[in-house]
């Protein structure tokens, strides 16, 4: 996830701050640590401007970077 925040030039924080949500929750998300909240979704589909299979994507690898599974 952190390749789509970053070809846009964002910080975690204006994410966390656009998202109203935690600087953490973000991190954690790129991290894979943690996947958004369905609630969420579409605010991050906008603000990254990509698509929902660019999205599910991205939350795949930062979870695979992690250790982490399905």
């Amino acid at each position: 996830m952190k390749q789509l925040r970053e070809r846009l030039g964002l910080r975690t924080v204006d994410v966390a701050s656009r998202l109203n949500v935690g600087e953490s929750t973000v991190r954690n998300w790129e991290h894979g640590r943690s996947v958004p909240r369905f609630e969420i979704v579409s605010d991050l589909l906008r603000l990254y401007q990509c698509s929902f299979e660019e999205l599910d994507q991205a939350v795949r690898e930062s979870k695979a970077q992690s250790g982490g599974t399905d």
